[in-house]
This record gives structure tokens, C-alpha cells and sequence, in this order.
């Protein structure tokens, strides 16, 4: 019995973090930032080019900073190139692609949910 419900714990895990990364990738892929904003956690640490790391943004104030990240270049998809989960964190990396320029992304969920996005 704790074998089977051990099973069942670690699939339900699975499926979560599995749902939940498929709808950062959709959202990545079709370039959509406010898709991409709503499975963002109140607060998450945010880093964009050339720019010092902001810890603990707000919500709002990251949507809005990405939404006009996407924007100002044009960003129109996304390649997985990594994802990989562990301690239930789950990792997604791969790039942006926009008009001109792509970008390297690392993306971190922890209980399905943004925590962490780094742009380079």
C-alpha cells in the first residue's frame, strides 16, 4: 500500500510540474508575455541584459517589465534547449527569438509557479 501510494504521489508530482511547464512554453513559443506573466509567484527575482538583478519584484511590476521586454524586441518565440527538474524545483532554459536578436532565458518554477527569470 505505501508503495502504491508512493507511486500516485510521485506521478501527481509529475503531472503538475508537467502542466505547468507546458503552459510557460506555450506562452514562450507564441512569444506572448501576459500568458507568460500569469504563471508568475507574487514575487520573483527578474534579470534582464545588461542590467543588475531585481530580487523579490512584485508581480505587477515584473508583468510589466517583461511585457515591455517582449515588445521593444520583438520577441516571437522560444526553443526549449533544457528543462530538468529537481527537489521540486523545476528548471526551463533554451532561447528568445526576435526580430534581430535572441536571447538565452533560464526560467525557475517552485510549486508551479515563477520564481525566477534570467535574459541574457
Amino acid at each position: 500500500m505505501k508503495k502504491i501510494l508512493t507511486i500516485i504521489g510521485i506521478l501527481f508530482t509529475l503531472t503538475a510540474f508537467s502542466q505547468s511547464s507546458d503552459g510557460v512554453l506555450a506562452a514562450l513559443k507564441a512569444g506572448n508575455a501576459a500568458q507568460f506573466s500569469s504563471h508568475f509567484d507574487k514575487t520573483l527575482d527578474v534579470k534582464f541584459p545588461m542590467k543588475a538583478e531585481i530580487r523579490n519584484m512584485p508581480k505587477a511590476d515584473a508583468a510589466t517589465a517583461v511585457s515591455q521586454f517582449f515588445s521593444a524586441n520583438k520577441i516571437t518565440g522560444f526553443q526549449l534547449t533544457s528543462q530538468r527538474e529537481m527537489s521540486g524545483t523545476m528548471y526551463i532554459a533554451g532561447k528568445l527569438t526576435g526580430d534581430t536578436n535572441s536571447y538565452n532565458l533560464t526560467v525557475m518554477l517552485k510549486d508551479n509557479l515563477i520564481i525566477t527569470v534570467r535574459l541574457n
